[in-house]
């Protein structure tokens, strides 16, 4: 289907909007009334700006409080809408969105409001116009979809039809499945929206908090099928009001919204794109550094140990159990984060140039890559923070294994500290990306996204959200902080699993790891939560462990302290414990911060 976007949803002039838009493939926009009045431009350049870029112009919005009002109001709404009417014929848009009432003046009257919305409709068709009438969630006396479409009905009028919005539909906890009543063609627009579950005023859930399809907890596919089922033809169109987009990068967000309608298209069943390649786990991180020096010891402390060398790039790759880490010290990437950081993921995938295929419908094209001829394929893709995702099969029959690239180096093989593999990686991401990282990684990358669920840190909330694939052999963990600040120094770590916990940190201290100091409070507090085995508590207080539990199992977990902008995790999961110790985040948080 058609796709369109509100001028509303991205920042900026309407130029900027519209060359956005363009740029990330949509049809066409919505133009809001206020992008048209700020713009310097003529109704007759911007008609033929969005002409030059490709876009058709599918709605001007919104014409607000016009029906059921007392008679002398109506006659000045007339005559508003009549000088909004001939805007429209310059702009050459043909649709106009009219939102139900919420002035003081409007009366409970259906009768009246479908009579003035069908003068206004005569109006309107007088100039080659159609009215898209919406019922806002906080209308006056109109508020859900069926009672507009009620009115509609009684009105009669061919140029008068309803405009769905998903948001106030489903924020309303209407049911879609009434849309099956409304003829196809009485359909005009469809406007749609996600949003998180809040428990909020609508009208500031609304103009606060929404975002696009699959980035909130609105069955937004759902209404889709439904109105596709029932006739609708027109375009998909987004109109999202949020505080993060209209400070973000138009180019981004709209992108971002694209690759949305991607997926919203896939799961409503409109589409069929390259099918989603779910990871099986992971083949290694990546850690950039200009000196060695600073993070070896601590690798080798941990029990890694360094088993080859790229043949022809400065990168050394070291491994324990199937737990394995790329050192690249080739930092000349333009790259402002502090070293060392984590700048690439390698995901084991059944087939990779599936995937590669996949992120690239999505709109994440694979990254060019310097590549010697010897060496194996291996497409990456950059999620919205700038880390590097590639999609590997290591050692797999039939398959070129990016491992091949890597000689083996002479090394005196420690003896571990019983790391097994990789458990979790946990992104910190830009305050402005976060909605758009948690689509990434459920769109491009295949992952089941959980819960959100806000952290306690000493400076604010952090607002952390993980995906994962069904197994848990793939777990990544999305956080952003509350500050609006894109702090180049967001940490970064890398969680790795043991058997043993108490015994794999008793080893990598005796090594000379530097584990991350936890207050006493801290046990005196866990004393009175949980019931412990005689001397357990007291080996979790000596050796710095943390603890949590759920329905399933046990977490015991302890952290490095942090060099550069990373740290790493020890953790043991027991019984199918299935979190990441959200308990205890504001004491780790609390710890790194001192």
């Amino acid at each position: 289907m058609r796709t369109s976007i509100a001028t509303v949803s991205l920042s900026g002039p309407l130029t900027e909007k519209l060359t956005a838009a363009a740029r990330a493939g949509f049809d066409g926009v919505e133009i809001f009334e206020n992008d048209l009045i700020g713009s310097p431009l003529t109704p007759e350049e911007i008609r033929e700006r969005t002409a030059d870029l490709g876009l058709t112009i599918d709605l001007y919005q919104p014409m607000r409080d016009i029906e059921a009002v007392p008679e002398d109001v109506f006659a000045r709404n007339l005559r508003r809408a009549e000088h909004k009417f001939r805007l429209m014929r310059r702009l050459g848009a043909d649709t106009v969105l009219v939102c139900s009432s919420v002035s003081p003046q409007a009366l409970d009257d259906d009768a009246l409001a479908a009579d003035q919305l069908r003068r206004l409709a005569d109006l309107a068709q007088k100039s080659g116009i159609r009215i898209a009438y919406e019922a806002l969630a906080w209308g006056r006396h109109v508020s859900t979809y069926d009672h507009a479409w009620r009115i509609v009905e009684a009105a009669d009028h061919p140029a008068l039809g309803v405009c769905l919005d998903s948001f106030h539909i489903l924020a309303r906890g209407s049911d879609p499945a009434g849309i099956a009543d409304i003829p196809g063609e009485r359909i005009f627009f469809l406007q749609l929206a996600d949003a998180p579950l809040m428990a909020l005023d609508v009208l500031q859930w609304s103009r606060h908090y929404r975002c696009f399809p699959g980035q909130g907890d609105l069955d937004v596919a759902g209404l889709v099928r439904a109105a596709v089922r029932a006739g609708y033809d027109g375009p998909l169109s987004l109109e999202v009001f949020n505080d993060v987009f209209r400070q973000a990068d138009a180019g981004r967000t709209a992108v971002d919204a694209q690759r949305s309608l991607a997926l919203l298209q896939e799961s409503a069943g409109l589409t069929a794109p390259p099918a989603p390649v779910v990871p099986t786990g992971f083949a290694f991180v990546e850690i950039a550094t200009a000196d060695t020096a600073r993070i070896t010891p601590l690798l080798t402390a941990l029990g890694f140990s360094r088993t080859a060398r790229h043949s022809g790039k400065p990168v050394d790759l070291w491994e324990q159990g199937e737990a394995r880490i790329l050192l690249n010290t080739d930092t000349d990437t333009g790259s402002h984060r502090p070293d060392p950081s984590l700048t690439a993921i390698g995901l084991e995938n059944p087939d990779p140039a599936a995937a590669s295929a996949r992120a690239e419908s999505l709109l994440a094209p694979v990254l060019p890559r310097r590549r010697a001829p010897r060496d194996a394929p291996l497409d990456a893709v950059a999620a919205p923070d700038g880390t590097e995702f590639f999609f590997c099969a290591t050692a797999r029959p039939g398959h070129p294994s990016w491992t091949g690239d890597f000689a083996p180096a002479p090394h005196t093989p420690p003896g571990g500290i019983g790391v097994t593999r990789i458990d979790h990686v946990a992104l910190t991401q830009p305050w402005h990306q976060f909605d758009e990282a948690a689509l990434f990684h459920r769109s491009v990358l295949g992952l089941r996204p959980h819960a959100s669920i806000d952290l306690a840190d000493p400076y604010g909330l952090l607002r952390s959200r993980a995906a994962s694939n069904p197994e848990g052999t793939v777990r990544i963990a999305l956080g952003v902080g509350a500050s609006p600040t894109d702090d180049p120094a967001r940490p970064q770590h890398v969680a790795l699993a043991t058997d043993d916990l108490v015994t794999a940190v008793r080893r990598a201290r005796a090594a000379g790891a530097r584990l991350l100091p936890v207050p006493a409070n801290y046990y005196d507090d866990l004393a009175a939560r949980h019931e412990f085995a005689p001397g357990e508590l007291e080996t979790y207080r000596e050796l710095g462990i943390l603890y949590d539990r759920d329905e399933k199992g046990e977490f015991r977990h302890c952290y490095t302290v942090t060099t550069g902008s990373l740290f790493f995790e020890l953790v043991e999961r027991t019984a199918g414990y299935d979190g990441y110790g959200a308990q205890n985040a504001p004491v780790r948080l609390a710890a790194q911060r001192t």
